[in-house]
């Protein structure tokens, strides 16, 4: 037809470039992606076991700040000189750790003639760091600003009840530092938690771009050779508790002129065997702007700006959830609609049409990601980690097209069940006495306090 794109029915196959590998004698792992196209290389650094998941229960954000802080001086560099080094070489160094991850993260990238540099001052960052006293400070200062700015935003409040309901007291729960946590925390905790967890004993060292697996291997050998062996065992991590029976909470937030619904349950984790069913399930439901849901809520509603759904899967069983805002006052359409397009995953099989259309658009997705060296170590890294077979990438066109309406169909019941989906909103407390209608409704205020018990006009929870 005149003025529509033409639809391409090819069988997209892809052989991904596999990288070179070796084991090192600190028992790091060693990977190295070349591709000379470009005089650029990047690097990352990743260190199982000193991520958040590891925070002791009173300090969660330990692994985060430590993290945080090893950019900010060594013992040979103050944290002016090595922005202002990074500055010069146009290059970048960065650490991380997730508040509920098992891992943290040093990165690097530069163009090639000063790689060499980099690699020295991000293998300083990585070895002696020293924490300041006065840049603890500092960041502390900045934090403690944040915390309080972030209470006011009823994404944040929905998503910290949503951690609470999904996770209960698995670090899986943390989304957040906490004023006690952040006041607690020391220099020497930062030292001791960095002498303690940031050891390479199943660490990852990756490069990517243009560098060989030679020279590679000198820089680590010769920039890393302080980085000894512990002995330490494998960082193990274990899927949350079970989730109760659905409810929905309802956080009063004064004055709001939206209503914020963050709807969901548990998923899966990254090994689980229905991870691509459930992938593909979550994408025609909620999977960007051509999901059911933002279609149906947006465009031919016009209740949100946008409508989604998303899935975490790691190490442990993560979050599934769908998630909008709209105005107050069509917050009962709009959730009546939500839970609508939810069920009828459930209820009724995807058309052949807009199931392939689904299927093809994550394929060619999947193929257009594969176009940098970053991307490709990217998928080697996500392997690596979760002991996935070689060729698991080459056969994710053909996994997805394998997957049927029925398998949709069936991980719909499994995991939209009505009967576990937990529902948080937000919103003026106004709309309390609406949401009643469809079951029991647990009250909070913006600071986590129960306002009200569960109460509701009837007796089945979420119903449409």
């Amino acid at each position: 037809m005149k003025g529509r794109a033409p639809v391409s029915t090819d069988v997209i196959k892809v052989k991904l470039t596999r990288p070179v590998e070796a084991d090192l004698p600190n028992g790091a792992h060693l990977m190295v992606l070349e591709d000379h196209r470009a005089p650029q290389v990047s690097f990352q650094i990743l260190i199982p076991g000193a991520g958040g998941y590891f925070d002791p229960a009173d300090t969660p954000g330990l692994a985060s700040i430590t993290a945080t802080m090893l950019r900010e001086g060594t013992t040979s560099r103050t944290t002016l000189q090595i922005s202002e080094a990074l500055e010069r070489m146009a290059a970048s160094v960065g650490a991380g750790a997730g508040l509920s991850s098992r891992d943290a993260t040093i990165s690097a990238s530069s163009l090639t003639e000063t790689f060499p540099a980099t690699f020295d001052l991000a293998a300083d960052v990585l070895l002696n760091p020293i924490f300041p006293d006065e840049e603890l400070s500092r960041y502390k200062e900045r934090t403690r600003t944040g915390l309080l700015q972030q209470r006011t935003s009823p994404g944040f409040l929905a998503n910290e009840m949503f951690s609470k309901v999904v996770f209960g007291n698995h670090p899986g729960a943390r989304i957040s530092l906490t004023a006690p946590s952040l006041d607690k925390i020391t220099r020497a905790m930062l030292a001791d938690f960095h002498k303690s967890h940031y050891v390479p004993d199943h660490a990852l060292i990756a490069f990517a771009g243009d560098i060989t697996m030679g020279d590679a291997r000198k820089l680590v050998e010769s920039k890393l050779s302080g980085w000894k062996k512990s002995g330490a065992a494998v960082a193990a991590v274990a899927d949350p508790p079970a989730i109760g029976p659905g409810k929905i909470y309802f956080i009063a937030r004064p004055n709001s002129v939206q209503t914020t619904f963050l709807v969901g349950t548990q998923g899966v984790n990254r090994m689980a065997s229905d991870y691509d069913l459930l992938d593909v399930t979550n994408q025609v439901l909620g999977g960007g702007p051509t999901g059911r849901l933002f279609t149906i809520l947006r465009e031919e509603k016009g209740y949100t700006y946008g409508a989604y759904s998303g899935m975490s899967a790691t190490q442990f069983r993560g979050p599934w959830s769908a998630s909008m805002d709209v105005r107050t006052d069509v917050t009962e359409p709009a959730f009546r609609d939500l839970l609508a397009e939810i069920a009828r995953m459930r209820d009724e099989v995807v058309p052949a049409k807009e199931f392939e259309d689904k299927k093809r658009g994550m394929i060619a997705s999947f193929a257009l990601g594969l176009e940098s060296p970053q991307a490709i170590l990217s998928y080697a890294v996500t392997s690596w980690v979760y002991k996935l077979p070689a060729d698991y990438w080459d056969k994710y066109p053909d996994r997805i097209r394998a997957v049927t309406e029925a398998q949709v169909q069936a991980e719909a019941r499994k995991y939209f069940d009505s009967g576990r989906l937990h529902i948080v909103i937000v919103g003026d407390p106004k709309i309390g006495e609406t949401l009643k209608k469809f079951g029991p409704v647990e009250m909070y205020d913006t600071n986590g306090k129960i306002i009200g018990g569960a109460s509701s006009a009837g007796s089945t929870v979420l119903r449409r």
